[in-house]
């Protein structure tokens, strides 16, 4: 891969277990987690007795040099050399869509191996120590309990907080509090121990390494069955809602090592392609970069009644959970890989609104703040804090576009009374929205937003389209020509008469990129004349900063998935490289290193506070028009 990645993904499977290296080489800095504390995790290479040092900060340890480090979807693979042999580190995080039992096993490999270069034969292990860090908020918070175990024969290492407290509080930079990290070195040993120099706890596996990556070391952690608290109810993770055990988790991802990598390759090859066939090159690099970020900020728990909750973490925002306009940007990626995870995603939703506890008529913003599912948090429950419009717009989106991918209308028949009180009031106040928030809440409130009645009249077209999934065709054509004429009000009231379109209706000379028409477009359902949105897409090319397309004209920065939706619009395979292009550029040179943002400077490509968020599954959308799937 010849993107420079900002931040390079180690082990990803939750809001909590997660490791990042934040350095082109993996020993520049302390590995992190993806809010930039330190998860310390150090590895050494032993090669003939001579130990140096591959992955973290060690004061006074010599280094290997980094020879390269390459992305896929699945896997990070870093090689080093010291003259005598080359060695392969692969750091993989097997997150199935297909198959959520896997795909939220908090398990995660480091496999090495090593070649000699210079023809002779040698003796070669690898340490790799994991500290107190994982287990906590803050190092020192507490003293931790450590204990070597064998699981399944193999030599292991947990360690965790002396008091847990699991589900305690809530919060955005905040790590777990309670369970167990899990060290297991199949073919090696396994220690533990206190570091007199910097006072943590440490546990630590050291294995043989040869010339094939069958030499591994696992990481596991264990919350204890309290993934979420959901309403009250703390609930399981969907890998052990049977009551499965971290060791036979454990056990089993050692045994499937080889099946599971195999499946691993296939999907993040036949990922790439794909996406290189739907984006070019540099927009396949990004996606690959982005999909471990994308799965692993969200938590996959099971309900009380067996149904798959897939709760987001709005990381580095406010840390609200399950928040619809975060899940909203997100779902390309998932309606192509497994739209069970869109539901997933709508099922607290209509749970809370369903409930006395919700007040309005409209949808709310989020049920709650990570990892405490219990009711929304976002401005306290005030009116004029609350997304109306922009809501019921994205949630009337998320259950139609599942339905269109699974073929199956059934979960929005579930909750066909609530949908249908959200259209009326797109239908009232969704063709010029009042003075109120959009998921560009950072940029403020704003009356007559033109993009957010796009949203309004797609929320309405895909009523319409349930409705003919239903069979009900009258009510189809109703509510289709009811979003046709809307758009056509739009198309009159938003022209700036040079084919550009504004940010408000009220607002002569403005510009937005109105990627929320996006639907129109994979959908085939002409609700906008392809010739406005055509001119619309074409004038962004003339408000490029070198780093890419601002949101809008109130300020230099922009968003990375909605300039890869409004990218989408463009007709043209080669005017969709060329949109995101700046993109690419402003990855590879940013001087901030954090997990990919969604949000940054388009002069200087420095990112503005969101990392690490769901909604760069939103750079997938280019890829779901490829697929075909939206087509109705």
């Amino acid at each position: 891969m010849k993107l420079r990645a900002p931040a390079y993904p180690l082990i990803n499977v939750d809001p909590y277990f997660t490791i990042w290296s934040m350095a082109d080489r993996l020993h520049d800095v302390p590995v992190k987690h993806w809010t930039g504390s330190d998860n310390t995790l150090i590895g050494v290479c032993s090669v003939d007795g001579e130990e140096k040092l591959f992955m973290g900060v060690c004061e006074d340890r010599p280094k290997m040099e980094q020879v390269s480090v390459d992305v896929t979807a699945l896997t990070t693979t870093y090689v080093f050399t010291d003259g005598k042999i080359d060695l392969t580190v692969r750091f993989t995080t097997p997150l199935l869509p297909d198959d959520l039992a896997l795909m939220t096993r908090p398990v995660g490999y480091i496999a090495l191996s090593y070649k000699s270069v210079d023809g002779k034969d040698h003796t070669v292990t690898a340490s790799v120590l994991a500290s107190e860090e994982f287990v906590m908020n803050k190092k020192g918070d507490d003293t931790t309990e450590r204990e070597i175990l064998s699981v399944a024969g193999m030599p292991t290492v947990k360690m965790g907080k002396t008091h847990q407290t699991p589900l305690n509080r809530s919060g955005d930079d905040l790590r777990i509090e309670w369970g167990y990290l899990y060290l297991t070195a199949p073919k090696g040993e396994v220690h533990h121990f206190v570091c007199e120099q910097d006072k943590m706890a440490y546990i630590m596996g050291t294995v043989p390494v040869g010339n094939v990556c069958d030499s591994l070391i696992l990481l596991a952690y264990d919350d204890c069955r309290a993934s979420i608290q959901y309403f009250g109810e703390a609930l399981s993770s969907v890998w052990n809602q049977n009551g499965e055990t971290i060791e036979t988790a454990i056990e089993r991802a050692y045994i499937e090592y080889g099946p599971i990598m195999d499946r691993c390759k296939a999907f993040s090859d036949k990922l790439y392609c794909d996406a290189t066939r739907a984006g070019g090159v540099q927009y396949a690099e990004m996606l690959s970069l982005a999909y471990r970020q994308a799965i692993s900020a969200h938590k996959c728990v099971v309900d009380t009644e067996g149904k798959v909750l897939f709760i987001s973490k709005e990381c580095f925002s406010n840390g609200c959970a399950a928040t619809v306009d975060v899940s909203y940007p997100s779902i390309p990626l998932f309606l192509l890989y497994n739209p069970e995870l869109v539901k997933g995603m709508a099922r607290p939703i209509f749970k809370y609104a369903e409930s006395p506890a919700w007040p309005f008529d409209f949808a709310p913003h989020d049920c709650g703040r990570y990892p405490l599912v219990n009711g929304q948090v976002y401005g306290d429950n005030a009116v004029h804090m609350q997304m109306p419009v922009e809501e019921c717009g994205n949630m009337l989106v998320m259950v139609t576009t599942a339905a269109i991918a699974e073929g199956d209308i059934s979960f929005a028949e579930a909750h066909w009374d609530t949908l249908s009180d959200w259209v009326k009031y797109l239908l009232q106040y969704g063709e010029d929205p009042e003075n109120q928030l959009c998921t560009d809440d950072f940029a403020g409130h704003l009356a007559h937003n033109c993009n957010l009645s796009i949203k309004a009249i797609m929320g309405v077209a895909c009523f319409g389209l349930l409705h003919r999934m239903k069979g009900n065709e009258a009510e189809y054509e109703h509510y289709m020509a009811e979003a046709r004429r809307m758009a056509g009000s739009w198309a009159d009231r938003a022209a700036n008469g040079d084919g550009s379109y504004r940010l408000a209706f009220d607002r002569p000379g403005t510009y937005s990129m109105k990627y929320n028409a996006v639907w129109d477009k994979l959908f085939g359902t002409g609700i906008f004349p392809a010739e406005v949105l055509e001119s619309e897409v074409q004038t962004n090319f003339t408000r490029f900063k070198p780093y890419g397309m601002p949101l809008d004209n109130r300020a230099d920065y922009t968003k990375s998935d909605w300039l890869v939706w409004t990218a989408t619009l463009l007709r043209s395979d080669a005017d969709f490289e060329r949109y995101v292009a700046p993109l690419w550029t402003s990855y590879h040179f940013t001087r901030h290193r954090v997990p990919m943002t969604d949000w940054y400077d388009t002069i200087g490509a420095d990112h503005i506070h969101f990392q690490n968020r769901t909604v760069i599954g939103g750079l997938f959308i280019k890829l779901l028009e490829w697929s075909g799937k939206m087509k109705v």
